[in-house]
């Protein structure tokens, strides 16, 4: 099978994380998209507001019943900090018959020659990039290290979600009425799961 390893910390996952992955779904020739649950680094305590397995709960009852994607904790079982090209490396190791691609933004696309390993993250596996909100897509010729193009698909088309994570928790820490689908971009199951536990209030 051919997966997009759509990675994040998913504080909380929301539904423009679901379309995204959707579109790529539909407009590229991957089997799969895994999204890849980041481990709270035990180095900074501070980084997440969600524990690793609320997030990972959260992500698994947003993407129940919808074909295709798939929520992953491989992360959590590998040293931390695990970087992208290790993490992609150990699951080529563990599914040595998938072959496995990396999602990112337009924002980790414009940095992504400080990345570690950036070459053999292209040569070795390919990158799908999606744009940001209000970012615009470098061109991946400019890109200061040498690339194959072959393994670099744009996807200008892909949705835009204006409003992140972080800003969801923003408010709903500020005005918990906020906590509902109707006026924030989060699946009902995910909501309930956010009251039931009280996370970001």
């Amino acid at each position: 099978m051919k997966i997009g390893v759509f990675g994040g910390s998913f504080d909380p996952i929301h539904n423009g994380h679901i379309r995204l992955a959707q579109y790529v779904l539909d407009h590229t020739d991957l089997d799969e998209v895994w999204l890849m649950v980041s481990p709270l680094n035990p180095l900074k305590p501070q980084g997440y507001v969600a524990t690793n397995e609320q997030r990972l709960e959260m992500a698994r009852l947003a993407v129940e019943g919808i074909p295709g994607i798939r929520v992953s904790n491989f992360e959590f079982h590998l040293p931390i900090p695990s970087y992208t090209y290790k993490t992609l490396t150990e699951l080529k190791k563990a599914y040595p018959g998938n072959e496995f691609l990396l999602i990112i933004g337009g924002d980790n696309w414009a940095d992504f020659d400080r990345w570690r390993n950036p070459e053999k993250i292209l040569s070795e596996f390919g990158i799908i990039v999606y744009p940001r909100p209000g970012e615009s897509l470098q061109d991946p010729l400019s890109s200061p290290f040498t690339l194959d193009s072959s393994k670099i698909l744009i996807l200008d088309g892909a949705p835009q979600m204006p409003i992140s994570s972080t800003e969801i928790r923003n408010r709903i820490k500020h005005n918990p009425s906020n906590l509902n689908p109707s006026t924030l971009p989060l699946d009902t199951e995910v909501v309930n799961y956010i009251r039931y536990h009280n996370l970001y209030q």
